[in-house]
């Protein structure tokens, strides 16, 4: 049963012009004076999903952006900054990317967010998808094998680490503790100090591929998993997945269970109003994230012609209303989007989790008047049960 709701904000700030027809991804640079601004944008939307009843308001760690659309380097820092502004609302890791990341300075630095924030904020781990971001800080990406193999390690120690008063680790990428005297023995063990007061330390991870290997993972460390927009069908693989791995480590989870289901919305009072209002926002992600490989089904030409000005159509690249009708996004009015949720809740009944967020690109004012809508008009159908 869906209870609840949260959103994922990448850290895009607003835009000068969006669309097809508007700025190529590529060729956007802006000051740093504006990049900045998404710090304005971030407490203003932590503070209204905390003012409606949010659950938790997911970030995600991104570098060198310059073209302002994922502009948050540090959501450790972020998280204990916003919850200083809220009262209730969790702030999650989604995600820190572990391979750029010494897994000790990690573990120290979430822990001291968790005791700052008296809980609040969620640990998240993820493997990246910018080789401009992980290459840059001396791990492999273009070396799928090897980043996975990385990440694997650096979990295991983390886990370790939060876990365990005393912890040692030997692997291929590193020998925890180091084989050095230290004023007058050899160490053998490491106290991480401090460690996570809320222990065993809730943890999600994304699910991108639903491969056993990765699936299987989660299951051995009970990490959690968010499967980002791509509800309904384009998730159902996924879901099944998860399901049929927690059956492999014992642990026969309900179908949904220990994920949280991502969709894109946008409300307005007609669905035609909605589909015509979220088009250049929708259009923005697909400039962003079609060469990065988010958005599914969309063939070489379709891509190369969205990076241009233009000539989508022709080229027949995909629209919103195309990913509607499987369940990615959504563009309509509050009491249809209760209604698809319900059917998510008839089709998943492990399912607790949903991420509702606005599109790459959505301005603050607009996200603010969604984040509210949402809380006001759909929300109280599930929470208040």
């Amino acid at each position: 049963m869906i209870t609840k709701f949260s959103n994922v904000y990448a850290g895009h700030v607003d835009l000068p012009d969006m669309g097809q027809h508007a700025t190529p991804a590529n060729e956007r640079r802006y000051s740093n004076e504006h990049l900045a601004t998404v710090f304005d944008k971030t407490e203003a939307i932590a503070q209204c999903m905390d003012d409606h009843g949010f659950h938790t308001l997911w970030l995600a760690e991104h570098h060198f952006q310059h073209e302002g659309y994922e502009c948050l380097p540090n959501i450790l820092m972020t998280a204990v900054h916003l919850a200083h502004l809220t009262e209730r609302l969790r702030i999650g890791c989604g995600f820190n990317i572990t391979p750029m990341w010494h897994p000790l300075r990690l573990a120290e630095d979430f822990a001291t967010a968790d005791i700052l924030t008296k809980g609040r904020t969620v640990f998240g781990v993820g493997r990246g998808y910018h080789t401009r971001e992980v290459e840059t800080f001396g791990a492999p990406m273009l070396d799928q094998d090897a980043n996975r193999e990385l990440f694997e390690e650096q979990v295991e120690i983390v886990m370790k680490a939060f876990h365990a008063e005393r912890f040692s680790h030997r692997g291929k990428h590193y020998t925890l503790p180091p084989e050095v005297p230290y004023r007058g023995y050899a160490l053998k063990d490491l106290t991480l100090v401090p460690r996570p007061l809320r222990r065993p330390v809730e943890t999600w991870q994304p699910v991108v591929s639903a491969g056993a290997r990765g699936l299987d993972f989660m299951m051995k460390h009970r990490i959690k998993g968010l499967i980002g927009g791509g509800a309904a069908t384009m998730a159902e693989k996924s879901i099944f997945a998860f399901k049929e791995a927690s059956d492999r480590a014992g642990l026969h989870y309900r179908l949904g269970e220990g994920l949280s289901l991502g969709i894109f919305y946008y409300l307005a009072d007609s669905r035609e109003r909605a589909v015509r209002e979220i088009t250049p926002f929708y259009e923005e992600h697909v400039k962003m994230f079609g060469p990065l490989g988010f958005v599914p089904g969309i063939t070489p030409a379709q891509l190369e012609a969205s990076t241009r000005r233009g000539g989508w159509g022709a080229a027949g690249v995909p629209t919103v209303e195309d990913y509607m009708k499987v369940g990615a996004w959504f563009a309509g009015p509050p009491e249809e989007l209760s209604a698809y949720l319900r059917t998510l809740e008839t089709k998943y009944p492990g399912l607790e989790y949903v991420h509702l967020s606005n599109s790459m690109g959505t301005p603050k004012a607009v996200m603010l008047e969604q984040l509210a809508w949402l809380g006001k008009e759909v929300m109280p159908h599930f929470t208040g049960r």
